[in-house]
């Protein structure tokens, strides 16, 4: 009996000893959860972060009403790993007080994004955007490209801007407040169908990537191992999600805002496998999908960079 319960106490202890080990992270994400997040419910749902002793809490900018970008949030510590775009790695490192991100991975193997405008309004092509509105989420870079996009079509680039509250931006166009604004082809697109969009890459802009899954200098020094962990998860998430729509489309839906529940979530997972990659090419960044964007840029007079492409991401093999 004695050693019997002794064993069951060391059989609690070292489960005790193993979950003390797991490794938390925060992950603060772009947006509010949506089919780009997909891969992160179903890997903490699925258990695929718990198997490599992660613990993941993730972060939607609801929480606090976008008061801050998912990059400043690793700036202030309130996340360890955050979801956003090129432009917010090179924004960070460009300004005054310069601050190290980095790239670990990108959800998506080419851009997905568009200009969208309701197809009622008789715009088009971007040109028609002179005069029009735009409903813009206030990144640093974000006007500048969307008046450079008018301009290559033949435009003045005159186009009047507005900033309504970020988390409420869709929703401006959507009920024809506003003309245009930048959406995600694999989720607004999906949502509102009878949209004319423009991508950027049809107008000799080549965008990048969007979203980066990126962190901090001082996170990659300090638990490396956890992040290739992380990301080792995370791809497993993205690649169970689309081999089995119907289950991932049910964890996904439990965390979706009410206005969002009335997407067609297969649909939205159908539209986005062919660019979330496979097994062995998911999260993989090429370096000259950065180095076109940072030419394109400086050729543009939107920002001077001089740096080695090679210190914006930290490739680790997951």
């Amino acid at each position: 009996y004695i050693f019997r319960l002794t064993n069951i106490r060391y059989e609690k202890a070292k489960e005790c000893q193993m979950n003390n080990n797991n490794i938390k992270l925060r992950l603060a994400l772009d947006w509010t959860p949506n089919i780009n997040h997909i891969g992160f419910y179903v890997a903490k749902e699925k258990g695929f972060f718990k198997e490599l002793n992660i613990d993941v809490e993730i972060i939607s900018p609801k929480t606090d009403n976008y008061k801050y970008s998912p990059a400043k949030k690793i700036e202030l510590y309130l996340a360890d790993i955050a979801l956003c775009p090129t432009e917010s790695i090179i924004s960070f490192r460009t300004k005054k007080k310069p601050f190290k991100l980095y790239a670990l991975a990108t959800i998506f193997q080419r851009d997905i994004s568009a200009i969208a405008v309701v197809k009622s309004n008789n715009i088009k092509s971007p040109k028609d955007l002179d005069g029009r509105s735009y409903a813009s989420y206030g990144a640093r870079y974000e006007d500048l490209i969307v008046r450079q996009l008018i301009k290559n079509d033949g435009g003045k680039g005159d186009v009047k801007i507005y900033y309504p509250e970020r988390l409420g931006v869709w929703n401006t166009v959507a009920n024809n407040k506003y003309d245009s604004t930048w959406i995600f082809l694999n989720w607004e697109g999906i949502e509102k169908p009878d949209l004319k969009y423009f991508k950027l890459s049809d107008f000799n802009i080549p965008y990048s990537y969007s979203p980066l899954i990126t962190t901090s200098s001082k996170l990659i020094n300090e638990k490396k191992s956890s992040i290739k962990m992380f990301l080792k998860a995370t791809k497993k998430g993205f690649i169970y999600s689309v081999n089995n729509v119907q289950e991932s489309s049910e964890i996904l839906y439990k965390y979706l805002s009410e206005d969002d529940k009335k997407i067609n979530l297969k649909n939205a997972i159908n539209f986005s496998r062919k660019y979330f990659g496979s097994q062995d090419s998911f999260g993989k960044i090429n370096e000259n999908v950065f180095s076109k964007f940072f030419q394109w840029l400086n050729l543009n007079k939107i920002e001077k960079i001089d740096f080695d492409i090679k210190d914006f991401y930290f490739k680790l093999d997951f």
